[in-house]
């Protein structure tokens, strides 16, 4: 069984993948070539913001919109602890301070009601996270955000395709960034990633930023880094687009046969009521986690762990600020397998090797 399946996917775009690819190769513009200005026109339009700025990995999009927000040495970023590393990893990098808030206990994201008191006269920013493929609560966020005059970069590295009050993850704030990693909703064979905003000025300064500092060659206006995306992982996006909102409907029916096998056994997704998610991981909370996931892993059923130890209890982002909810959730959560072609069958299979493991557990 696999955790994500993605040569069924591949499998299912191959014809269409091969002929992408192929005029990749005819025309040899490897880098910027036109696949990429037609991917981001294309994202653009799927997201309904005026612009996206396609990147060579979400880890960059982080940091380029930092930077196109001139964020810097002495600034304050407010985020989760609950999250993969490259969300406070950039800020070290442009020289800020991560500044970490407890997350919400039901859907693992960012708070918005613990963010005041981390607010101070240095914070230049709020950047939430879609954890597991759901929004964070962007509307009271951006309503903080708003009272204290601060941009929001919504981090949708795992939420990209889900909606929050109608609208589209990446278009819920000032700049909204994700990730074509291969193993994300919408991924590509390699790193890639997008910023999106409707944000003209911020978008020809993303423009400049990921090619060096260069708005044509040899001229430089600021101080960039080489954030281009390739074109072929250009074409490979473009052809898994296709079939991307399938696959999302997809993935919410999975989960929703999820929901069903398993509401009376563990504690399932929590999605909000203004919200649907693209279920990037399908993650429930039990005890004696480790215990569980050995068994499991025993019945060659595959799992993971998003995220054994919150970021604010490792070296290099210590932050004294007690978050409770984070490190509750960091003991517990346990993905399972979760992806468009995952069949009933492996799914009963899942959830009885699951009752199994926590009978086990807890006798």
């Amino acid at each position: 069984m696999q955790f994500i399946d993605l040569a069924a996917q591949q499998a299912r775009i191959q014809p269409d993948l091969d002929a992408r690819i192929a005029r990749v190769f005819e025309h040899r513009q490897f880098i910027m070539g036109p696949e990429v200005g037609k991917l981001e026109a294309r994202l653009a339009a799927f997201v309904d913001v005026e612009h996206c700025i396609t990147v060579s990995s979400g880890t960059d999009a982080l940091q380029l919109a930092l930077m196109a927000l001139d964020i810097g040495p002495g600034d304050e970023v407010i985020t989760t602890p609950f999250t993969f590393v490259a969300t406070a990893e950039t800020i070290r990098l442009v020289g800020a301070t991560p500044v970490f808030v407890d997350i919400d206990p039901a859907t693992y994201n960012l708070d918005p009601n613990a963010i005041e008191a981390r607010v101070s006269d240095r914070t230049r920013a709020i950047l939430p996270v879609g954890l597991f493929g759901q929004t964070p609560a962007m509307s009271a966020i951006n309503a903080v955000a708003e009272h204290y005059a601060v941009p929001v970069i919504e981090d949708a590295a795992q939420s990209f395709g889900a909606w929050h009050a109608g609208r589209r993850s990446c278009g819920l704030s000032t700049l909204g960034v994700t990730s074509f990693f291969p193993a994300k909703p919408l991924g590509c064979y390699g790193d890639g990633g997008a910023v999106f905003t409707r944000d003209p000025a911020l978008a020809e300064r993303l423009c400049c930023l990921r090619n060096h500092g260069q708005n044509r060659s040899y001229y430089y206006d600021c101080v960039g880094i080489n954030a281009r995306l390739d074109t072929i992982q250009a074409a490979v996006l473009l052809s898994k687009l296709t079939i991307f909102e399938d696959e999302i409907a997809e993935r919410q029916r999975v989960a929703a046969r999820y929901d069903q096998l398993l509401a009376d056994t563990v504690q399932v997704p929590v999605i909000a009521e203004d919200g649907a998610s693209v279920f990037s991981q399908y993650t429930v909370s039990v005890t004696e986690r480790d215990q569980v996931a050995a068994a499991l892993n025993d019945a060659a059923i595959p799992t993971a762990v998003y995220y054994p130890v919150p970021l604010n209890r490792q070296p290099p982002y210590l932050d004294s600020n007690p978050t409770p909810n984070a490190d509750h959730a960091a003991e517990r959560v346990l993905s399972l397998p979760m992806h468009p072609y995952l069949a009933a069958a492996d799914q009963n299979r899942v959830c009885e090797a699951l009752r199994a493991a926590l009978s086990q557990s807890a006798a």
